[in-house]
């Protein structure tokens, strides 16, 4: 909101002076696994106070991406909330491989905490985050008095967005359908958490069956109800509507099938107007965050891919859900005394085997096969070590101990073995290129096209020795159902980014604009530091 001052000098009234007025709560959105494309595909079916109030009331940029690889959910909430890249942040992918401890490490993982209002898992922190958030910085400009909350179905959706000092992140549980959270934050459930978590509300959503919300025969953005590119539910012998979850949760959890319903997205949004009514937020004089992740959006589209009519009508009935959340703000905060920015932690590509039948170049990579015929193929040149050490995510890890604690080796075998690394791979189908991480070293940030996002994703300490990149339409995961994202191409990268309420502008942009902008965006409106390792642009369209 503007206030519109007046001054008169010498009997002359000046043109009005807008001074800008900051928001009482900023309201972060991410829809997990959404293309830009569907606002434009599902918009005719949308209300006019959903997605179609940002759209229309709003500022929406057309052209926005993620500028790195991989895309995936805990690097994509990292990037949006720290204005940088995972070569900065350090989130460099959902899971990746610890040299240090051998192991796979989560995003999110932290072992020095213990799960708080429930008894296994819950084991995390934002640890692993290393520079800070837009949230953290409100939280440091106002001495901490400004209240942050992140909530999600995913722990890593509350847990990044939230950053290192909020008031609270909160995620769901599968196994007791209670939202929770760790020792990180609290030591015990806050009162309004304990009472939302009583209503239990996932057995009100389970206890009922899932049609689409209009007649079939209107879903024509969608493909037909029943494809052999679809995932079909344990239990059903089709991939079609109904869907009796009564029945099914009997057979697929009883409370893990709430993330892989649309009612997923409503406990969300749920849970965050209650955290608005508990706490307070955007009650005072201090600007206040409140971070939400809609999870299910990418849960059902990885089961069935992105023509699915169960997609499309998870998308309408979200539509309706964030319609809801509207209201509530502008009865609760203020209409015009809010920010909200909506956008996705990547996008999602077709189904390669729906592309393979319809004679668009796509492929499946299988890693373990091809895991094994490189460690065979250096053998001829290394016998009796083990070169690699781990293969996964697009990275290969070099074991150094091979050639460190070998008398006989030296420097020159270790370059030997990236060569024979890079040529093994170069020739194997599905491979597009290579990257040894001396040459990623060595690249400037600001590098245009594929090998720019490799640049811009790997982290000298925590990415592989050799990065590697799959040709356009080609996935190292799944069978002949669903779509998955994590490649820098188009489908992956291009996501809605849209702003509205108070300080923003009606209008849109085709300018080219990066995930990374988001959060230097907010910073210049709030009138705070960037984040420590923010390389993005505050968007001008929006804030000049």
């Amino acid at each position: 909101m503007r206030k519109i001052i007046s001054f008169i000098v010498l009997g002359f009234i000046l043109q009005p002076v807008f001074a800008q007025q900051k928001p009482k709560l900023v309201v972060g959105i991410v829809v997990d696994q959404m293309r830009q494309e569907y606002l434009y595909r599902f918009e005719s079916k949308f209300g006019e106070q959903g997605f179609k109030r940002l759209m229309k009331e709003g500022f929406m940029l057309k052209n926005a991406h993620y500028n790195y690889v991989p895309t995936e959910t805990g690097p994509g909430h990292a990037s949006i909330y720290t204005g940088t890249t995972p070569a900065t942040h350090g989130i460099i992918a959902n899971n990746w491989y610890d040299r240090s401890t051998k192991i796979d490490v989560n995003c999110v993982g932290d072992s020095t905490q213990k799960p708080v209002g429930t008894d296994v898992g819950g084991q995390v922190s934002p640890m692993r985050l290393l520079s800070t958030t837009i949230t953290d910085e409100l939280k440091l400009a106002t001495q901490k008095k400004a209240k942050v909350i992140g909530v999600s179905i995913k722990d890593r959706g509350a847990v990044l967005p939230g950053g290192h000092m909020p008031d609270g992140a909160y995620w769901y549980d599968n196994k007791t359908g209670a939202m929770i959270t760790s020792t990180y934050y609290k030591q015990q459930l806050p009162d309004w958490v304990a009472k939302f978590n009583a209503r239990k509300l996932p057995d009100t959503y389970l206890n009922q069956e899932w049609n689409t919300l209009l007649p079939i025969n209107q879903y024509v953005e969608s493909g037909p109800d029943d494809t052999p590119y679809e995932g079909k539910w344990s239990g059903k012998t089709t991939p079609t509507f109904p869907y009796n979850l009564t029945e099914l949760r009997k057979k697929m959890g009883v409370y893990s099938l709430l993330n892989m319903t649309p009612w997923g997205n409503t406990i969300v949004a749920d849970f965050a107007k209650a955290a608005v009514l508990a706490e307070g937020m955007g009650k005072d004089g201090v600007t206040d965050f409140l971070a939400v992740s809609f999870s299910s959006t990418d849960i059902i589209g990885h089961a069935m891919g992105p023509n699915a009519i169960e997609v499309e009508d998870t998308y309408l009935r979200l539509d309706k859900t964030l319609e809801d959340l509207f209201n509530f703000l502008d009865k609760e905060v203020g209409k015009g005394l809010y920010t909200v920015f909506l956008t996705a932690d990547h996008a999602v590509a077709e189904v390669p085997q729906y592309m393979i039948d319809n004679n668009i170049p796509a492929g499946y990579f299988k890693p373990i096969l091809v895991k094994t015929g490189l460690n065979e193929h250096l053998q001829k040149y290394f016998p009796g070590k083990t070169i690699v050490e781990e293969f996964t995510s697009e990275q290969v890890y070099i074991n150094h101990q091979a050639f460190e604690g070998d008398p006989k080796a030296s420097g020159i075998d270790l370059f030997v073995a990236t060569e024979l690394i890079t040529k093994f791979l170069l020739n194997t189908e599905g491979v597009a290129q290579v990257f040894p991480a001396t040459t990623l070293r060595q690249a400037n940030s600001d590098e245009v096209g594929i090998r720019g996002k490799v640049v811009r994703g790997f982290h000298s300490k925590r990415s592989g020795d050799i990065a590697f990149v799959l040709e356009p339409g080609w996935f190292a995961w799944g069978g002949v159902t669903g779509a998955t994202h994590g490649s820098g191409y188009s489908y992956d990268t291009h996501v809605p980014i849209l702003f509205y309420g108070a300080g923003i502008p009606k209008g849109s942009s085709s300018q080219f604009h990066t995930i990374t902008d988001i959060s230097p965006t907010l910073s210049v409106l709030l009138n705070i530091k960037f984040p420590s390792g923010c390389t993005g642009q505050p968007i001008t369209e929006i804030v000049d």
